[in-house]
């Protein structure tokens, strides 16, 4: 029983400390004028630490596969996931543009 209680709360530390991490600083340098098209999906999921539970090829490991995402979520769910977490995830620290940008991008893995 402690080996459980240990093992999960070392994967909940685990998880707490991948997810949502990344760069607090903004960094614009479009001068002032945002733009929706600079924002890379695939760079921001690799930023922010979605590959510590989720895993570089999207296959999982601590989270679950995210390869066939938008075969069973829409944009809207996903983002949903993304900003307000799900079940061990937690709410991710990213702007509205990057949640967007995340949930076209899995939305569109079938």
């Amino acid at each position: 029983m402690k080996k459980k209680l240990l093992a999960l709360l070392m994967g909940t530390s685990l998880v707490l400390a991948a997810c949502g991490g990344g760069d607090d600083e903004a960094k614009d340098n479009t001068g002032g004028n945002e733009e929706t098209a600079s924002v890379d999906a695939e760079q921001i999921y690799n930023e922010k630490g979605c590959v510590a539970c989720h895993g570089g090829d999207l296959t999982g490991g601590v989270g679950p596969d995210l390869t066939a995402a938008g075969g069973h979520l829409s944009a809207d769910e996903i983002k949903d996931v993304i900003v307000n977490g799900r079940g061990s995830m937690a709410a991710q620290n990213v702007s509205d543009e990057e949640a967007d940008a995340l949930a076209d991008w899995l939305a569109a893995k079938k």
